[in-house]
């Protein structure tokens, strides 16, 4: 291919990247799409994800060892990715690191380099897996095939953002559960990833903490002082942190604690990741991870426990739904997912009391009965420690919270 033909890159046509009628976006289609239209060798969808890291999520057809690397550890040098999230425009690989430095980097050498990738190029995008969690649009060419124009940024600025409506309406199209009202309050538009640097000042790739509760702003400097003094040898560690409101709710986070994070600078760097709301999780399908098939492996076992949560299924039924040993799923749900299973099923039970609690069609002790708690006392010490109130004290807050928002 000519570099002349390269340079008549045509923009994205209008009908292009719409969503289908199913559940699931033809992602190989739309790569054929968007390739056509800007030539390159590779089309990619990087995410982030509420573990505090990177994940390629899109296409099946890399090779597996590049992408189970690339999750493990080349995340932390993949500028490009975390570039485009923070400026909120295309920007070619080149620019993210200094002159001449790029072919130095990891990403060069273990990720571009062993798939004959000579120049790189990303556009972001607002949610491509979870709401509240951007990733970016990758496009790779060969060296043979030339650099990127600005006129090849513009136009994948504009097929991104048609991604980005038709990964919208599929989400919406899947979401049967709906969201508690008082659970809205908390997912404001953006990212809802706070990432911190040695200074204790918040990274501009991640969310302004200045959006969040005074309260809770101030609860999360305090960690991340506390978590950069007890830095150990380890890479990452990541904790459930409860972090409560001025009003007592409980926002739910997971701290990750990055030793080193060169993708967004030197030293360390601690990452507050909001976790889904459960009608976000109910929304994951096995193809929205067609890159990694282990990830993807997971997701009916989500699936199983958002169903079965009620009667309180034993870790060695869940791993059977995945045919994995109980040890190994445990495991691995909780390193690539960032939750455990343990406490995806209190957060469905939670979910589903708030839902009864506001509805108003049962006592106390029928919604603990029907949600999996052993007694009303046991949903009652439960409850309280998922979400800081009491149950009848949450409703009396939700109600007013929900009547406030209302005004």
């Amino acid at each position: 291919m000519s570099k002349q033909t390269l340079s008549r890159s045509t923009a994205v046509e209008s009908d292009q990247l719409k969503a289908p009628k199913g559940e699931t976006l033809g992602y190989s289609q739309i790569f054929e799409q968007i390739r056509s239209q800007i030539p390159s060798a590779e089309a990619m969808i990087v995410t982030t994800l509420p573990r505090g890291s990177l994940q390629i999520a899109q296409p099946q057809r890399l090779p597996e060892q590049i992408v189970r690397g690339y999750g493990k550890e080349l995340h932390a040098f993949d500028r490009l990715t975390w570039r485009a999230i923070e400026k909120g425009s295309p920007v070619r690989a080149v620019e993210c690191w200094e002159t001449g430095q790029l072919e130095n980097s990891r990403y060069y050498t273990e990720f571009m380099a062993p798939n004959n990738f000579g120049f790189a190029a990303a556009a972001p995008l607002a949610a491509p897996v979870f709401e509240g969690y951007p990733g970016a649009l990758h496009l790779y060419r060969s060296a043979d095939e030339g650099a990127f124009s600005r006129e090849d940024l513009d136009n994948l600025k504009e097929a991104a953002a048609k991604l980005d409506t038709a990964i919208l309406q599929t989400r919406s199209s899947r979401k049967a559960r709906t969201t508690v009202e008082t659970e809205k309050l908390k997912r404001r538009a953006g990212s809802r990833t706070f990432i911190f640097d040695k200074q204790v000042q918040p990274v501009r790739a991640g969310a302004d903490p200045k959006v969040l509760d005074d309260r809770v702003r101030q609860q999360m400097l305090q960690i991340v002082r506390q978590k950069l003094e007890q830095l150990n040898g380890k890479a990452t560690v990541g904790d459930r942190v409860p972090l409560p409101d001025s009003n007592g709710d409980l926002w739910i986070f997971r701290v990750i604690t990055h030793r080193q994070y060169p993708a967004l600078g030197e030293g360390p760097f601690v990452f507050f990741c909001q976790q889904p709301a459960i009608t976000d999780w109910s929304a994951l399908r096995p193809a929205d991870f067609q890159a990694d098939n282990e990830l993807s492996r997971l997701i009916p076992a989500i699936k199983f426990m958002e169903t079965e949560f009620h009667r309180g299924p034993t870790l060695g039924e869940i791993a059977k739904q995945v045919h994995l040993s109980p040890f190994h799923f445990h495991r691995r749900f909780t390193e690539l997912l960032g939750i455990t299973p343990k406490h995806f099923l209190l957060d469905c039970q939670i979910d589903q009391a708030k839902k009864q609690l506001l509805s108003r069609e049962k006592d106390l002790a029928e919604i603990a009965t029907g949600c999996g708690f052993a007694h009303q006392s046991h949903f009652t010490s439960r409850f309280k420690q998922a979400t800081g109130l009491t149950p009848t004290r949450w409703r009396r807050f939700a109600l007013e919270a929900m009547k406030s928002s209302q005004n």
